[in-house]
């Protein structure tokens, strides 16, 4: 049995692996540092599947440039 923690992980590393692939972006560890903090926000405003989390990253990070933002969070972006 996996525990809850862990199954959030995958659900989370599954988003964002989904936003590079969408974009057709190598993975680099700048942009999966702001995807995956990204990620962590939503999931804790209440998004909890793999694809409804990937749908708001894909959406609110439009390509790779805009990961490059100096910004903490995606609600700094806006």
């Amino acid at each position: 049995m996996q525990r809850s923690g862990e199954l959030d992980f995958r659900t989370m590393s599954k988003a964002v692996r989904a936003w590079f692939l969408y974009y057709e972006v190598t993975p680099d560890e700048r942009a999966s540092n702001v995807l995956s903090s990204a990620a962590i926000e939503f999931y804790n405003d209440g998004y909890r599947s793999a694809e409804d989390i990937a749908a708001m990253l894909i959406g609110t990070y439009v390509g790779l440039f805009s990961t490059r933002v100096n910004a903490p969070t995606s609600l700094a972006i806006h």
